[in-house]
């Protein structure tokens, strides 16, 4: 069954913000390569640490630019029929074993500096922290927009604005180091930043599994939408029905509707169409609609 109807491309909305991204992008990897030097030479523990979180954002933005990169992608030889869009999720899990060693790092280093914490230059300290907050104020000023038009676009934001955090809890424990001079600012602060990197962590470990293993989404009922859908005037039952995430906002769904023999075959496929981009937000889905006399379907061997 067809129409007119065309194929777009949810990513390709951010598509026009890929030069901020790019900004943000450089502005966050220099700085973290800095803020590690700074961290090394300052023997912050809290450096350190926000800028393994700095890593992560790093990360996130170029799974950001990744996506929109990769949108008109299909491979030299056409054999990537959904384009490069699973690479945004290897990388996101890769990522997040990466956020588990680094909080894991800097939680044991805390622990151990407890017990003896070490002498933390704070001016410095506080001074790479001030130029790190600058970053990501600007990084939050170049995408504040773009995070209202393309939802790839505001993880991106929401990574920026994540590390605001951490800068703020730097700067908190240089200012007691300098001006109270009680050094356990700087591991505790240290293991703070680690905690919250865990949380974070785990839910980006667990959601590109979810996709990896092809699981619906999971704030989409199944049992409901095959109800919605056997509700369409014409049809008479629904199965083989499929939905999983391609990659991060782009919903893909398959299903077969069976027709009544006085069914309309093309009001189905547009009510079952409108239905799943409508209240799913399902752009993309593949729909056989076939009527109550054929048979074949049930030859599936899985």
């Amino acid at each position: 069954m067809s129409g007119d109807h065309a194929h777009g491309s949810a990513v390709r909305a951010g598509s026009r913000y890929k030069s901020r991204l790019v900004w943000v992008f450089g502005l966050v990897l220099v700085f973290m390569l800095a803020e590690v030097v700074a961290g090394i030479l300052t023997n912050s523990l809290a450096l350190l640490s926000d800028a393994g979180h700095m890593a992560t954002d790093a990360v996130g933005l170029g799974m950001a630019l990744a996506a929109i990169l990769a949108a008109d992608k299909t491979g030299k030889d056409g054999h990537q029929t959904f384009g490069l869009y699973r690479l945004e999720i290897l990388a996101a899990l890769a990522n997040a074993i990466l956020l588990f060693v680094v909080a894991g790092y800097v939680i044991y280093e805390a622990v151990q500096r407890f017990h003896d914490p070490p002498e933390v230059l704070s001016g410095v300290m506080l001074v790479v922290a001030l130029l790190g907050l600058g970053v990501n104020l600007v990084g939050w000023w170049l995408l504040r927009a773009g995070a209202d038009a393309s939802i790839n676009v505001e993880g991106a934001y929401l990574e920026v604005i994540a590390d605001l955090i951490g800068s703020v809890g730097v700067i908190a424990a240089a200012l007691i180091i300098r001006f109270i001079d009680w050094p356990y600012a700087d591991p505790l602060f240290g293991a703070a930043i680690g905690l919250f990197i865990l949380p974070r962590a785990y839910r980006l470990g667990r959601n590109a599994v979810r996709i990896l293993v092809q699981a619906a989404p999971e704030n989409l009922v199944l049992s409901e939408l095959r109800s919605k859908l056997a509700a369409i005037e014409g049809v008479k039952d629904v199965h083989d029905l499929h939905v999983w995430t391609l990659t991060s906002d782009m919903d893909v769904a398959s299903v077969h509707l069976m027709t009544t023999p006085n069914g309309d075959p093309h009001l189905v496929l547009d009510r079952a169409r409108d239905l799943l981009r409508d209240q799913y937000g399902i752009a993309h889905a593949t729909l056989q609609v076939e009527p109550e006399s054929h048979a074949g379907c049930a030859e599936l061997a899985w």
